[in-house]
C-alpha cells in the first residue's frame, strides 16, 4: 500500500481551511466575555479585535516564510524540529496531539451543542458533542477530498449569516452610541484588561496554522500556501472587526455583555423569533466546518510523529487507511476531544487551547529569524516584509499573552495554563523512552546484519 498522503488540495481548499477554521464560534460567543472585561464599554474591546488582528497579521506573514521553506505535513511540529532540533519538534507535536487539537474539537463541539439546545433540551448538551465529534471522525475517514468538501461547504454556509448579521445590522439597527466610547468601564487596568481580551481574541482568530500542518497534501505549497495563510488572516480580520461594530449598532455593549450568545440576540432584534433560531443554525454550520478542521489537522500530527517512531504504538498510528488517510490519527485525536467534550465547558476549553498553542507559535516565530542565520543560502521564494522587524513584534505579542495568561488571569486561567505546561513537559520522558527503544532497535538490527556476514 502506498503510505503517502495524495496532493489534492488546491488554494480554494488550502484558503477554505484558514477562513473555516477560524471562523467558528469566537465571533459568536467572545463578545459577550469581552464586554464583561471591559465593564460593559466598547472601546477598548474595539481595540483589542484591530490590534490582535494586526497581531496574526504579522503572526501569518512570519509564519508563512518558514511554512513555504519546510512545505510537509506536520506544521509547527517539523518546522521546530528543523531549526531547533528533534526534541522540541517533538514536545510541539505531543501538545498538539494532547492539549490544543482535542481541546479546539471538543469547545467546538460544544459550542455546536449549545446551539442545538435551542432545539431540544439543555440536558442533551453532551451527548450532542460527543456526537458531533464522532460524525466528524467519520466523515474525515472517508478521505481527505470529503474533508476539504465539507470545509468549503461550510465555509460557504457560515458566511451567508455571518453577512446577513452585517448588512442587515447596519441597515435596521437604531443604536446611536459610540463605538470606541467610553473605551473601558471605571477602575479597571486598560493594561491587564488588554491582556485579557487578546486572549479571547485569539480564540476566535484560532486555526490560521492549520494548512501548514496540511502543506504536504497541497498541489502548488510554493503557491498557494502564503496565499492561503495571509489572505486567509487578512479576510478573517475584515469580517471580525466588521461584525462586531454591526453588533453594536443593534445592541449596546452593557447588554451584550450580559448575553450567552449574543449573535442570536442581535438576529432576534433585527428579524424577531425567528432569527435567533435562524442564526442558530448558522452557529452550527460554522462551529461544524471549523471543529472539521482540527480534526483534519490533528490528525496528520499524530500521523507525522508516528512515521518518525517517536510515539508509542507507532506502527498503529503511523498507517494509512484504504483512502489514503491517517484513520488512526483521527480516531486518536477525536477520542480525546470526546472525552475534553465531556465537561461542556466552552471558555476552560479555549483558555487551554490558546496558552498552549502559543507557546510553540512564538518559538516558530523566533525559528524564522533563527533559520536566516543557520540556512541563509536556503533559496527563499517568500520573505517575510519589513524583516526583522514583524517577526520581533510577533514574538513580543506571544509573550505578552502568555505572560498575562499566567501572572494576571483569573485563579482558574492560572491553573489551567500550569497544567497545560506540566502535561507539555511530560512528553520529555516519552521522547527519551522512545528514543532508546529505537536505539535499541537499531543494535539489534545491526547485531543481525552483521551476524548474515559472519
Amino acid at each position: 500500500m502506498n503510505n503517502e498522503m495524495k496532493k489534492n488540495m488546491g488554494l480554494m481548499a488550502a484558503m477554505a481551511a484558514v477562513i473555516g477554521g477560524v471562523i467558528g464560534s469566537g465571533i459568536f460567543f467572545k463578545p459577550q466575555a469581552m464586554y464583561t472585561l471591559t465593564g460593559g464599554a466598547p472601546g477598548i474591546a474595539m481595540v483589542a479585535w484591530i490590534v490582535t488582528g494586526l497581531v496574526c497579521i504579522f503572526a501569518a506573514m512570519t509564519f508563512a516564510e518558514i511554512a513555504i521553506l519546510i512545505p510537509e505535513t506536520g506544521g509547527i511540529a517539523i518546522y521546530l524540529e528543523k531549526v531547533f532540533g528533534k526534541k522540541v519538534g517533538f514536545l510541539a507535536g505531543w501538545m498538539q496531539i494532547l492539549l490544543f487539537y482535542p481541546a479546539m474539537i471538543s469547545a467546538l463541539a460544544v459550542a455546536t451543542a449549545q446551539q442545538a439546545t435551542v432545539f431540544v433540551s439543555p440536558r442533551l448538551l453532551v451527548p450532542i458533542a460527543i456526537m458531533v465529534v464522532v460524525v466528524i471522525a467519520l466523515l474525515n475517514m472517508l478521505g481527505s477530498a470529503v474533508g476539504s468538501w465539507v470545509q468549503i461547504i461550510s465555509t460557504i454556509g457560515k458566511l451567508i449569516p455571518i453577512f446577513l448579521l452585517i448588512a442587515l445590522g447596519f441597515a435596521k439597527g437604531e443604536q446611536t452610541g459610540g463605538v470606541f466610547s467610553p473605551m473601558i468601564g471605571e477602575e479597571l487596568n486598560p493594561i491587564t484588561v488588554m491582556g485579557q481580551l487578546m486572549i479571547a481574541v485569539l480564540f476566535a482568530f484560532e486555526g490560521w496554522t492549520n494548512v501548514g500542518a496540511i502543506a504536504g497534501e497541497m498541489k502548488k505549497p510554493a503557491r498557494d500556501l502564503p496565499l492561503a495563510i495571509i489572505g486567509g488572516v487578512s479576510i478573517i480580520t475584515a469580517i471580525y472587526l466588521v461584525i462586531n461594530i454591526a453588533y453594536l449598532q443593534v445592541l449596546p455593549a452593557d447588554q451584550l455583555k450580559d448575553l450567552a450568545a449574543p449573535a442570536s440576540a442581535v438576529a432576534e432584534v433585527i428579524f424577531g423569533s425567528k432569527g435567533g433560531a435562524f442564526i442558530a443554525v448558522g452557529i452550527m454550520v460554522s462551529t461544524f466546518g471549523a471543529c472539521n478542521a482540527f480534526v483534519l489537522g490533528g490528525s496528520r500530527i499524530v500521523y507525522m510523529l508516528a512515521g518518525d517512531g517517536d510515539l508509542p504504538f507507532s506502527k498503529f498510528f503511523g498507517k494509512l487507511s484504504s483512502r489514503q488517510v491517517p484513520a488512526n490519527g483521527i480516531i486518536f485525536v477525536s477520542t480525546i476531544g470526546a472525552l475534553y467534550a465531556v465537561s461542556g465547558q466552552f471558555n476552560m476549553l479555549t483558555d487551554l487551547a490558546v496558552f498552549s498553542s502559543w507557546t510553540f507559535y512564538t518559538l516558530t516565530f523566533a525559528s524564522v529569524m533563527r533559520y536566516r542565520k543557520t540556512a541563509p543560502d536556503l533559496e527563499r521564494t517568500y520573505k517575510v516584509p519589513l524583516y526583522p522587524v514583524i517577526p520581533i513584534i510577533s514574538i513580543l505579542s506571544g509573550v505578552f499573552v502568555l505572560m498575562n495568561q499566567l501572572l494576571f488571569s483569573g485563579p482558574a486561567a492560572r491553573w489551567l495554563s500550569i497544567g497545560s505546561i506540566v502535561v507539555t513537559l511530560l512528553g520529555l520522558p516519552v521522547y527519551l523512552i522512545m528514543q532508546k527503544r529505537k536505539e535499541a532497535q537499531g543494535s539489534v538490527k545491526l547485531s543481525v546484519v552483521e551476524a548474515d556476514h559472519d
